[in-house]
């Protein structure tokens, strides 16, 4: 079976982060390891409270799971302090895994930094470069490269710019922008650009890490770096268009629907 390693925080409503993250490795038939950075107090409604793991232990569980067990795929997602950012590049840099998929986790839906301000500069200088894929949304890409991104040719040039800073593939978000949703995937030389009609819902908590991790997943599988992007934007788009009315704010992405409904004839609850 084919391995996927989630280095990020943990959301105790479970809609995104390592939850998310196990979740969609599991949709994929993947098996799914976990390195908590952070642990957060959120529900549908927000994040309301932080507490960062101490680097040494971020570094003992890294370890834990590249000396036992082999890594088809990493995925990194919440890492807000500048030495979270250190440790993770240090543990990665020595064990080389071959795909890297980073989210750049910046702010909540909500508002909260997640990715300390000072951190920025310390994720571009380390982390951009060891990335297979890098997948910011707009605003992330606007922190990154400290300017504002409002069409699609800004897009492109985002995809150029920060592709020079290291990463060896760039996924530009487009959900920000108006009108329908397009995705921007840049490896170096050819854009491809990733078409979806905008989904009436308000229920998107996790669709930034639900798609990464499908990323890496499909990469883990053996995918090519189109083609696994490609596959991710319609599970995320399913999980979309399903998501669940849970909660009294943004309720999160149905990461098994397809399984479920696919697969199971009776359910021990209601969607």
């Amino acid at each position: 079976m084919k391995t996927a390693l989630t280095i990020a925080g943990s959301d105790s409503s479970g809609g995104a982060g390592i939850q998310a993250d196990l979740k969609t490795f599991s949709a994929h038939g993947v098996f799914g390891m976990s390195v908590i950075t952070a642990i957060t107090a959120q529900n549908t409604q927000g994040v309301f409270g932080v507490q960062d793991i101490d680097p040494s232990m971020i570094t003992k569980q890294i370890e834990a799971i590249f000396e036992d067990i082999f890594v088809d795929s990493v995925k990194i997602g919440m890492v807000s302090k500048i030495e979270t950012i250190e440790s993770v590049y240090k543990s990665l840099s020595y064990y080389k895994p071959k795909i890297v998929v980073l989210d750049p986790v910046m702010v909540s839906k909500s508002g909260y930094h997640l990715l300390q301000e000072e951190s920025v500069n310390y994720l571009i200088k380390y982390l951009l470069p060891l990335a297979s894929i890098v997948t910011p949304n707009i605003p992330e890409a606007e922190i990154i490269l400290g300017t504002n991104i409002c069409t699609v040719k800004d897009m492109e040039s985002a995809a150029i710019n920060i592709h020079k800073m290291g990463a060896k593939n760039v996924l530009i978000k487009g959900g920000h922008l108006k009108g329908d949703s397009i995705d921007i995937l840049y490896d170096g030389d050819i854009f491809t650009y990733l078409h979806q009609d905008r989904i009436d819902t308000k229920n998107t908590h996790g669709t930034g890490c639900t798609l990464s991790s499908a990323i890496a997943s499909n990469l883990a599988r053996g995918c090519s770096m189109k083609d696994a992007v490609k596959e991710a934007k319609v599970y995320i788009t399913i999980a979309i268009k399903h998501s669940i009315e849970l909660g009294k704010g943004v309720g999160p992405t149905h990461h098994f629907y397809q399984l479920y409904k696919n697969g199971l004839t009776s359910y021990p609850f209601e969607y």
